[in-house]
C-alpha cells in the first residue's frame, strides 16, 4: 500500500484528476474505481441495485491473482450527489451510450473528459481521421447520431480494456487476467487530460498507456470479441471450450481473417498474430464473454458494435465478408427476441 501512496503522491504533482466518476461500476467499473480509490485518487461510483448496497455496506472486495483488497469509494444511483468531476470513467454497454445523458449531464462541464471503455467500434472511430471516410458515421453504432449528440467526439477518450473481470457475487469483483487499460484520443495526440487519467489508473497498480494511435488496439481487442461474443452467446460455451473443439476454432480463426480484411481496407494494421491473439483467449480459461452473462441475465446483447458495425464498414470498404456476414444474422435474431423479451416482461 505504502508503493501505491508514493506513486499518487507524484502523479498528483503532475495533474492527476481531482475527482474521477465512474459510470457503470459492474465488472470493469468497479474494479477501476477501486484501483483509484486505493491510490488516494477521489472516485466515486454510480452503481444500482444490490451491487450498488453492497458497496455501500462492505465496499468493493477484489479478488485477483494479484492480491485480494477492499476499497471503501463513496458510491450512489444519484450522479447529481457527486456533481462535476474532471474525467467521468464510463463502464456501460455501448447500447446505452445514447441514454446515458441525464446521468451525464450532472457529472460533466465543457472541460470533462469521458473515457469510454467499450468492446467493439466506438461511435467516434472516423473523427479527425483523415482519409476517404473522415467523419463518417456508422449508423449501426450511433443510429440517427443519437450517441453523438449525448457524447461529443471531442469530449471522448478511447478506452481499450484488456482486463477480464466478473461479479463473482454483489460488490464482489473477481479479476481473472490482465490490467491493460489503453487509451487515446481520437485525433492521435498525446494530450494533457490523457496523461494525467494514465498517471491517476498507473498510481492504482493498472497499466494504462496513451496510445498515438488506438485504432490498432481496437482492432487487436475486436478480433477476439467478434468472434468469441457471439459464437458464446449461441453456444452457450465458455473461452475454453470455444478455443479447444476443433470446428469452432476454425471458426473463430475464419471470423478474425475477415475482421482483418475490413481493418486493412480501413488503412489499420493490427501488429499481432491470429495465433498469439487465440493463446490470449485460451489464457482465460472457463470465462464467460459479457455477451454470454448478459444472454443468462436475459439482457440485450452488445453486438451492434461489435458485430454488425464490422459488416457495415466490410459494406463501405467493399470487403467480403461471408461469415460475419452468417453469424451476425444469427446472433442478431438471437438478440431480437432477448430485446422483445426484456420488454414484455416490463410491467406496464
Amino acid at each position: 500500500m505504502e508503493a501505491y501512496c508514493r506513486q499518487n503522491a507524484v502523479a498528483h504533482e503532475n495533474g492527476v484528476p481531482v475527482r474521477v466518476a465512474v459510470v457503470g461500476a459492474g465488472a470493469i467499473g468497479a474494479y477501476v474505481g477501486a484501483a483509484l480509490h486505493r491510490a488516494g485518487v477521489e472516485v466515486h461510483l454510480v452503481a444500482r441495485g444490490a451491487h450498488l448496497e453492497a458497496i455501500r455496506r462492505e465496499g468493493v472486495r477484489v479478488l485477483s491473482p494479484r492480491g485480494d483488497f477492499t476499497a471503501r469509494p463513496p458510491a450512489t444511483d444519484d450522479p447529481r450527489e457527486i456533481g462535476p468531476v474532471d474525467h467521468v470513467f464510463l463502464g456501460l454497454k455501448a447500447n446505452a451510450y445514447a441514454s446515458c445523458g441525464p446521468i451525464l449531464a450532472p457529472l460533466t462541464t465543457e472541460h470533462t473528459a469521458v473515457i469510454a471503455a467499450q468492446n467493439g467500434i466506438p461511435w467516434w472511430y472516423f473523427h479527425r481521421l483523415p482519409g476517404p471516410y473522415e467523419g463518417y458515421r456508422i449508423e449501426t453504432v450511433d443510429p440517427g447520431g443519437a450517441v453523438t449528440a449525448t457524447i461529443p467526439p471531442e469530449r471522448a477518450i478511447g478506452c481499450v480494456v484488456y482486463a477480464a473481470t466478473e461479479i463473482a457475487a454483489p460488490g464482489v469483483i473477481r479479476h481473472l487476467e490482465g490490467t491493460r487499460f489503453s487509451i487515446g484520443e481520437p485525433d492521435g495526440t498525446v494530450s494533457g487530460r490523457c496523461r494525467a487519467f494514465s498517471e491517476a489508473m498507473i498510481a492504482g497498480g493498472l497499466k494504462c498507456p496513451v496510445e498515438p494511435d488506438l485504432r490498432k488496439d481496437i482492432w487487436i481487442k475486436l478480433m477476439g470479441n467478434i468472434a468469441f461474443n457471439p459464437i458464446s452467446a449461441l453456444s452457450r460455451a465458455t473461452m475454453l471450450e470455444m478455443c479447444r473443439h476443433r470446428d469452432t476454432r476454425d471458426l473463430v480463426i475464419t471470423m478474425m481473417r475477415e475482421t482483418l480484411d475490413v481493418a486493412e481496407r480501413l488503412g489499420c494494421r493490427p501488429e499481432i498474430s491470429i495465433g498469439r491473439r487465440l493463446a490470449g483467449a485460451e489464457r482465460t480459461g472457463h470465462h464467460k464473454t459479457s455477451t454470454l452473462q448478459d444472454l443468462e441475465k436475459g439482457k440485450p446483447l452488445e453486438l451492434d458494435v461489435i458485430l454488425a458495425a464490422v459488416v457495415e464498414l466490410a459494406d463501405l470498404t467493399g470487403t467480403r465478408v461471408p461469415t460475419l456476414r452468417a453469424i451476425n444474422a444469427v446472433a442478431g435474431l438471437t438478440n431480437e427476441k432477448i430485446t422483445a423479451a426484456a420488454r414484455s416482461a416490463v410491467p406496464a
